[in-house]
């Protein structure tokens, strides 16, 4: 993997990765930026939850569930200091599907957490205590 973040001004940068993707990444203006981007802890978080989703949804699509929607709200919470590090990282699923079974999501989720989930288990191997839990909900017909 290789990626490229460039100066644009102040604090703002724009990231690109190896697919040909981009992204703006900004400060607050106490920092000298414009708010024009997400920080950079802000993507790390989304990191940890759009990983833990990939793996969640294509777990339950391939025990043949029907997922009709995923939702993971992410919920991290730094050290007071520099660096303001994560100290924890909590990810609340709301998942949506026809008879979905609450012990096939289960299963999906622990498998994320503890072997699929790059970002996941590299925050925790960092001393990150990552929880998660979650909510079904029945699609509408």
């Amino acid at each position: 993997m290789k990626t490229r973040v460039n100066w644009i001004e102040n604090v703002m940068f724009v990231a690109e990765s190896d697919s040909g993707h981009a992204i703006v990444v900004d400060g607050v203006s106490a920092d000298g930026g414009r708010s024009m981007g997400m920080r950079p802890m802000e993507l790390m978080a989304l990191g940890v939850g759009s990983c833990s989703s990939y793996d969640v949804v294509t777990i339950l699509k391939k025990a043949k569930q029907s997922v009709t929607a995923c939702e993971a709200e992410v919920t991290a919470e730094r050290v007071d200091g520099t660096p303001a590090t994560f100290e924890s990282i909590h990810l609340h699923f709301k998942i949506t599907g026809f008879d979905l079974s609450e012990k096939h999501v289960q299963r999906a989720i622990e498998l994320s957490a503890n072997k699929y989930c790059s970002a996941s288990i590299m925050m925790k191997n960092a001393g990150v205590t990552v929880t998660h839990d979650f909510e079904l909900h029945e699609a509408e017909k």
